[in-house]
Protein backbone atom coordinates (compact mmCIF):
# COMPACT_ATOMS: atom_id res chain seq x y z
CA UNK A 1 0.00 0.00 0.00
CA UNK A 2 1.72 3.48 -1.00
CA UNK A 3 1.31 6.10 1.48
CA UNK A 4 2.96 9.27 1.70
CA UNK A 5 4.54 11.27 4.39
CA UNK A 6 5.22 14.38 4.47
CA UNK A 7 7.79 16.82 6.51
CA UNK A 8 9.55 20.19 6.97
CA UNK A 9 6.63 22.20 7.97
CA UNK A 10 6.72 24.80 10.87
CA UNK A 11 6.38 28.39 12.16
CA UNK A 12 8.26 30.98 10.18
CA UNK A 13 8.52 34.67 9.92
CA UNK A 14 8.02 36.40 6.47
CA UNK A 15 10.61 36.34 4.35
CA UNK A 16 12.20 32.97 5.96
CA UNK A 17 12.41 29.60 4.01
CA UNK A 18 10.95 26.20 4.40
CA UNK A 19 11.40 23.02 2.53
CA UNK A 20 8.57 20.66 2.59
CA UNK A 21 9.60 16.78 1.63
CA UNK A 22 7.32 13.92 0.92
CA UNK A 23 8.35 10.79 0.21
CA UNK A 24 6.44 7.59 -0.57
CA UNK A 25 6.54 4.49 0.59
CA UNK A 26 5.62 1.00 -1.02
CA UNK A 27 5.61 0.38 -4.10
CA UNK A 28 4.69 3.17 -6.35
CA UNK A 29 5.69 3.54 -9.89
CA UNK A 30 5.45 5.41 -13.16
CA UNK A 31 4.50 8.45 -10.89
CA UNK A 32 3.34 11.01 -13.70
CA UNK A 33 2.84 13.72 -11.66
CA UNK A 34 4.22 14.98 -8.43
CA UNK A 35 2.37 18.24 -6.75
CA UNK A 36 1.99 20.31 -3.83
CA UNK A 37 -1.57 21.74 -2.88
CA UNK A 38 -2.47 24.09 0.01
CA UNK A 39 -5.92 24.57 2.08
CA UNK A 40 -6.13 27.86 4.26
CA UNK A 41 -8.90 28.00 6.84
CA UNK A 42 -12.35 29.25 4.64
CA UNK A 43 -10.72 28.53 1.62
CA UNK A 44 -10.44 25.98 -1.40
CA UNK A 45 -7.53 23.73 -1.74
CA UNK A 46 -5.32 25.31 -4.26
CA UNK A 47 -2.94 23.97 -6.85
CA UNK A 48 0.92 25.61 -5.25
CA UNK A 49 3.28 23.31 -7.59
CA UNK A 50 3.23 20.52 -9.99
CA UNK A 51 5.92 18.31 -11.80
CA UNK A 52 4.80 15.81 -14.45
CA UNK A 53 6.91 13.27 -15.58
CA UNK A 54 8.05 15.31 -18.39
CA UNK A 55 9.98 17.51 -15.85
CA UNK A 56 6.99 20.71 -17.07
CA UNK A 57 6.52 22.39 -13.62
CA UNK A 58 3.81 24.79 -13.08
CA UNK A 59 3.14 27.10 -9.91
CA UNK A 60 0.44 29.18 -8.79
CA UNK A 61 0.53 32.72 -9.68
CA UNK A 62 1.04 33.46 -6.42
CA UNK A 63 4.17 31.26 -5.97
CA UNK A 64 6.46 31.89 -8.58
CA UNK A 65 10.05 32.90 -8.71
CA UNK A 66 9.32 32.41 -4.56
CA UNK A 67 8.70 28.53 -4.67
CA UNK A 68 10.84 25.61 -6.46
CA UNK A 69 9.29 21.73 -6.94
CA UNK A 70 12.09 19.22 -7.33
CA UNK A 71 12.15 15.47 -6.84
CA UNK A 72 14.10 12.75 -6.08
CA UNK A 73 13.16 9.99 -8.14
CA UNK A 74 15.34 7.26 -6.37
CA UNK A 75 13.63 8.02 -3.59
CA UNK A 76 10.55 8.80 -4.99
CA UNK A 77 10.19 11.84 -2.99
CA UNK A 78 9.28 15.19 -3.90
CA UNK A 79 10.15 18.17 -2.46
CA UNK A 80 8.83 22.36 -2.45
CA UNK A 81 11.43 25.19 -1.68
CA UNK A 82 9.65 28.15 -0.04
CA UNK A 83 11.37 31.25 0.15
CA UNK A 84 10.46 34.63 0.87
CA UNK A 85 7.69 33.42 2.96
CA UNK A 86 4.78 35.90 3.33
CA UNK A 87 1.58 35.69 5.95
CA UNK A 88 -0.67 34.95 3.24
CA UNK A 89 1.31 31.25 2.57
CA UNK A 90 -0.29 30.14 5.68
CA UNK A 91 -1.96 26.68 4.99
CA UNK A 92 -1.79 23.39 5.07
CA UNK A 93 0.00 21.43 2.86
CA UNK A 94 -0.32 18.52 0.79
CA UNK A 95 1.39 16.51 -1.36
CA UNK A 96 0.04 14.54 -4.11
CA UNK A 97 1.17 11.73 -5.99
CA UNK A 98 -0.27 10.50 -9.49
CA UNK A 99 0.63 6.90 -10.68
CA UNK A 100 -0.87 3.92 -12.66
CA UNK A 101 -1.69 2.42 -9.33
CA UNK A 102 -4.10 5.64 -8.38
CA UNK A 103 -4.08 9.09 -6.83
CA UNK A 104 -2.45 9.09 -3.78
CA UNK A 105 -2.42 12.29 -0.81
CA UNK A 106 -0.12 12.90 1.96
CA UNK A 107 -1.84 13.88 5.68
CA UNK A 108 -0.77 17.22 5.42
CA UNK A 109 1.85 19.38 6.95
CA UNK A 110 0.83 22.78 8.79
CA UNK A 111 2.99 25.62 7.67
CA UNK A 112 2.56 29.23 9.28
CA UNK A 113 4.20 32.27 8.09
CA UNK A 114 3.79 35.06 10.87
CA UNK A 115 4.13 39.17 10.22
Amino acid sequence: QVQLVESGGGLVQAGGSLRLSCAASGSIFGVAFMGWYRQAPGKQRELVAGLYRTDNTNYADSVKGRFTISRDNLKNTVYLQMNSLKPEDTAVYYCNMRAPQGNFWGQGTQVTVSS
